[in-house]
């Protein structure tokens, strides 16, 4: 079968890239398993190639609507893995580019599954930015009303009611996993809002400083990346008749504060032999606006009842991260 991931050049797209080849194979429309014999990897930029002769990169726009339709194409053993987005931070500065990509590339995926032979299965990347303003509880649930205070999570929100729609007429299977936010992403802080949420371990395990915008007392839902993509593979592999009609699941997480952070930091440091970076106060009025209009919990017990995974211990992600992108222990 051949699996469509959009978003493929960047972190999660590659690294979901990379454990569907270790897998080798994904439930097809058969309803059994079926070998992956290629992978289509979509999205406007890649950084470096992916040595492996069953994928293959498509630089293009997913809010290019002939692009999106070549992609998905008319293989009736199709999987499509939907995460391209433009982040949160951008879509605050530039409401008619998100959209643009975010609302009408997602109506773009979306039409192309519909067109597509057969039924494919379609995972969508949502995010717990749909949730927002006076509707927010604690913990959010996936009964919590999504009211997003965000423009990011306004077009998440959307797309996840397209998505439960085309299910209900049967155009394609789809699945929404809303992600917490997503650690620890290595390289440089990106323009995401929940950047910092990385960047308060990243930088601090590397030597370097971090510049702290929000409150220490913040908190925050956050799940380590390892876990996002065995939930998105897992979300896949779900048998339809367990989902119902509301097909968005909010995945488990952490309530993080950068306080917390500081004290895994030590541990770990102090078991490795790390010299730690600091962490330094450099409050951002908007950054920590739109992160105030975000959840400080989720429940993903929906989720958790699927088979999907929950986050191991905080600790265990600072160790996957050095595991995978960190240095090594002096």
């Amino acid at each position: 079968m051949k699996v469509l991931i959009t978003g493929g050049g960047g972190f999660l797209g590659s690294q979901l890239c990379q454990k569907l080849l270790q897998r080798g194979e994904l439930t097809g429309p058969s309803g059994g398993p079926e070998q992956i014999s290629q992978i289509d990897l979509l999205d406007a930029q890649f950084h470096r190639p992916v040595e492996d002769s069953r994928v293959r990169q498509i630089k293009g726009d997913i809010s290019d609507r002939a692009t999106v339709m070549a992609a998905v194409g008319l293989d009736p053993a199709t999987a499509i893995f939907h995460l391209a987005s433009m982040v949160s931070g951008e879509c605050e500065e530039r409401f008619d580019d998100a959209l643009r990509v975010n609302l009408d590339g997602g109506r773009n995926v979306f039409e192309a599954a519909r067109a597509a032979p057969g039924r494919p299965r379609v995972i969508f990347a949502s995010s717990i930015a749909c949730y927002g303003g006076e509707a927010m509880a604690d913990p959010n649930t996936d009964r919590t009303k999504l009211t997003p205070r965000t423009t990011y999570g306004m077009t998440k929100a959307i797309c996840e009611l397209l998505l439960n729609d085309h299910s209900r007429k049967g155009h394609f299977d789809g699945r929404s996993a809303r992600l917490p936010t997503v650690i620890i992403r290595p390289g440089k802080p990106n323009a995401a809002a929940s950047s910092w949420a990385s960047g308060m371990f990243r930088e601090p395990l590397h030597g370097a400083a971090c510049a702290l915008p929000v409150r220490r007392e913040q908190c925050h839902p956050m799940t380590g990346y390892r876990t996002v993509i065995a939930s998105l593979i897992a979300l896949h592999e779900v048998p339809e008749d367990r989902l119902g009609g509301d097909r968005g699941y909010v995945l488990p997480a952490h309530r993080v504060t950068p306080h917390v952070a500081e004290s895994i930091l030590r541990q770990v440091a102090q078991e490795r032999g790390l010299r730690l970076g600091p962490i330094v106060d450099a409050f951002d009025a908007r950054i920590q606006g739109i992160v105030s209009n975000w959840p400080v919990s989720v429940d993903g017990a929906r989720a958790t009842a699927l088979g999907l995974p929950s986050p191991p211990p905080l600790k265990e992600i600072v160790e996957q991260y050095l595991e995978d992108f960190g240095p090594p222990a002096s």
